[in-house]
């Protein structure tokens, strides 16, 4: 099979993409309640939870090349990542339910309860979610299909985007019937069964067709010696801390952006009387537009990439998706038309660029094989996953001490410097940060030619050693 003719069906495209409809349902969670469950369900000083989140997700992201070692070493007869699918779906969706549940104890235990609940599930997030990640590297020798598979995994991905920001509030509040605490616990009981259900499916319709060169010998030193000096990936690993970091600060404080800075609103909708509508109601709509747009991108981005290359469209992606964040500090609770419409175009730029970066890790992996004649693909997205847990630590921590700070307390009208600071977190912070992320990927060296000559050089080498 030459290396330039894709070979997946589409319905192992369409189950590799379950694995991360399996995973959003939680990354979704953390990336934009995880804040305020702790803050105002939960009930922990923010300070506290800021604290937690950079500890453990540091401590966590640590952990990520340590798990695509030992993926990378992994040998059973259904290959060396999807058995971890297999294996901890059910440990996993059980975590998940421990860390949403709220004990009655003081402040005290409930932070010893939050501390180990956390670091648990996201423990388990890395044994089960670096092996699923890694499993794109190794399921098509060939660039185009894994850029289309990457492009289906966030269809996916952004479907459990849409259901996690359609339907958690409304049914943590529905199952608690006015106890919030319940609502949040029988919601992920909810949604661990869905997750076991989505993982089995992408365990049972992939396969792996990528193995190492045959004269490669297990060596961590030189496996992290090749990753250390593969500038692609460098590149990309800078870009996707501070891509993270970008979408973390302003997603770590929409329900507080909305509950605090927007309040209830008398919306008129076609075909209708005025109606009031509650902070949860709005933040809902406003995440579910937000998903909707995402995942449109994801086909829009698709198909802009075949015309213009990776490279160039990321660009001009990331331009448009930071000036509709940077344009959100100008405008106040009444113009809430504005805020929905810059959701959208910053949805539908920004949400998608993951595909791409997904997709060219991909090809550094290949990149590397081809430059130090080693494949270590494990090693290779579990640190890139390293990168997006420190950017998400690094930003919710920027933003619950940011509210620490300015005397942000939960349940209560906020002074005027709090809500400043809610603004400002949801602006111009972020926009900046965008900015960064933008410079250094214009370092990436990786063009559509070079990857195809490598592909090409990779294929060849690969029969000369059958």
């Amino acid at each position: 099979m030459n290396a330039a003719t894709p070979i997946l069906s589409f319905k192992e495209k369409l189950s590799y993409g379950f694995g991360d409809l399996a995973s959003v349902l939680y990354w979704q969670t953390f990336m934009l309640y995880f804040t305020y469950f702790y803050t105002d369900v939960f009930i922990i000083p923010a300070s506290v939870a800021a604290t937690m989140f950079l500890v453990s997700r540091l401590f966590d992201g640590i952990n990520d090349p340590i798990m695509g070692m030992i993926a990378d070493r992994t040998k059973t007869r259904w290959g060396k990542f999807r058995p971890y699918l297999l294996w901890l779906c059910v440990p996993f969706a059980v975590s998940g339910v421990l860390v949403f549940t709220t004990p009655g104890f003081g402040e005290t235990g409930k932070i010893i309860w939050a501390y180990s609940t956390f670091i648990l599930i996201m423990l388990l997030y890395t044994a089960i979610n670096i092996p699923y990640t890694s499993l794109l590297g190794v399921i098509s020798p060939n660039s185009q299909d894994r850029t289309s598979v990457s492009s289906i995994k966030f269809i996916f991905a952004f479907a459990a985007g849409i259901i996690v920001s359609a339907t958690l509030l409304p049914m943590t509040k529905a199952l608690g019937g006015g106890n919030d605490p319940k609502g949040w616990q029988l919601t992920f009981v909810v949604y661990g069964i869905a997750a076991v259900i989505f993982f089995l499916i992408a365990f049972k319709g992939t396969r792996e067709r990528v193995l190492p060169p045959k004269s490669q010998k297990p060596s961590i030193k030189k496996d992290i010696q090749a990753l250390l000096t593969n500038k692609p990936w460098l590149i990309l690993l800078a870009t996707t801390i501070t891509f993270i970091l970008f979408v973390a600060i302003r997603s770590s404080v929409t329900a507080h952006y909305f509950k605090y800075f927007i309040g209830e609103q008398a919306v008129k909708l076609p075909f209708t009387e005025n109606h009031v509508y509650s902070f949860e109601t709005l933040v809902s709509a406003y995440n579910t537009i937000g998903q909707l747009a995402s995942l449109l991108g994801v086909i829009v981005i698709l198909a802009v990439s075949k015309i213009l290359g990776k490279k160039k469209t990321f660009i001009v992606f990331f331009i448009i998706a930071i000036v509709s964040t940077m344009a959100l500090f100008f405008l106040t609770a009444e113009h809430l038309g504005l805020i929905y419409f810059l959701q959208i175009t910053g949805s539908m730029t920004g949400g998608p660029l993951s595909v791409l970066l997904w997709a060219m890790y991909a090809d550094t992996a290949d990149y590397d094989e081809w430059k130090h004649g080693r494949r270590a693909t494990g090693l290779i997205f579990s640190a890139s996953t390293m990168s997006q847990k420190f950017g998400w630590a690094i930003g919710a921590y920027i933003a619950l001490s940011l509210m620490a700070g300015i005397g942000f307390e939960p349940n209560v009208e906020q002074s005027p410097d709090s809500i400043k600071g809610i603004h400002l977190l949801f602006s111009l912070i972020p926009a900046m940060i965008g900015i960064v992320s933008l410079l250094i990927y214009l370092a990436y060296p990786l063009s559509e030619r070079k990857v195809e000559l490598m592909t090409a050089e990779l294929e060849i080498r690969r029969k000369e050693s059958e």
